[in-house]
């Protein structure tokens, strides 16, 4: 998978109150990812970027909330989060990664 494909799946780590307990629970790792990204090619992204080993993901999809303006009703935009699960002793350090 060349760069430019990388940085179109991996959008931005996903910094929440859940995904800290998450991570610190069963060392996972949440990203925002494209809409049309497959997991087979989110794994690949993140083993080549961050060159740890990456045991499972899983990937939800939200849709976007309808919102009422004055100028009628608008929509936000549908998301994707990948929780990416990663072998035992890895570990991932945002700081040095770009």
């Amino acid at each position: 998978m060349n760069r430019e494909r990388i940085y179109k799946v991996l959008r931005a780590p996903l910094v929440t109150e859940k995904s800290t307990v998450v991570a610190d629970a069963s060392n996972q790792v949440v990203f925002r990812v494209d809409p049309s990204a497959t997991k087979r090619e989110i794994k690949a992204a993140i083993e080549q970027l961050f060159e740890v080993q990456v045991e499972a993901v899983r990937v939800v999809n939200t849709k976007g909330k309808v919102r009422r303006t004055r100028t009628g009703a608008g929509r936000c935009a549908d998301k994707r989060k990948a929780y990416v699960r990663l072998g035992a002793g890895q570990d991932i350090d945002f700081t040095s990664a770009f």
